[in-house]
């Protein structure tokens, strides 16, 4: 069994903003793969779905924490399904990183996402895989970080978003296959 969780926030002022791009990329492997991520696990806060690929059962979250919490559904969600750090991947956004550019990752720290830090604290361990979805770029060193990454994507942006997801796609079923 493996775990995929999208860190992102909660609600409609959330939408196609770039700190949410891990529920965005949740959306998009629930259009390519038909089905929905839309039972809420209260116990879990979490959005909860499960589907099987190449035969093995796949858990897709949303966690309802909010990004700085996140790391407490992460852990609610490891307990839960018993499984060890290295069946949990977690899809986030990372302002280092220019937009548009992926990073697969086994290990690591938080660095600058409280989102990952959080998980990081609460699952003790910096062995957690992850998928890093660049939202950085020039405009972002000239605007308070949290005005940024809550800022929606531009219209061109989410038009080459589909692009970006497709190769985070090939490395989650590289993942999901090894």
């Amino acid at each position: 069994m493996k775990i995929i969780i999208g860190l992102g926030n909660i609600g409609k002022e959330y939408e196609n903003t770039r700190h949410n791009v891990g529920w965005m990329f949740l959306d998009y492997i629930e259009k390519k793969l038909n089905f929905k991520i839309e039972e809420k696990n209260k116990k879990l806060d979490s959005y909860i779905s499960q589907i099987y690929i190449n035969n093995e059962k796949v858990v897709f979250a949303k966690p309802t924490t909010y990004m700085n919490l996140s790391g407490h559904a992460v852990e609610k969600i490891k307990k839960w399904y018993k499984v060890d750090n290295e069946d949990i991947l977690i899809v986030f956004d990372d302002i280092d990183i220019p937009f548009g550019q992926i990073r697969f990752k086994l290990s690591g720290s938080g660095g600058t996402h409280n989102g990952m830090k959080n998980v990081v604290q609460m699952l003790n361990s910096k062995d957690i895989p992850r998928i890093k979805i660049g939202i950085g770029g020039i405009k972002h060193e000239k605007q308070d970080l949290v005005d940024f990454v809550l800022e929606k994507f531009s219209k061109k942006q989410i038009g080459e978003l589909d692009t970006v997801f497709d190769e985070a796609y090939e490395k989650l079923i590289n993942f999901l296959d090894n």
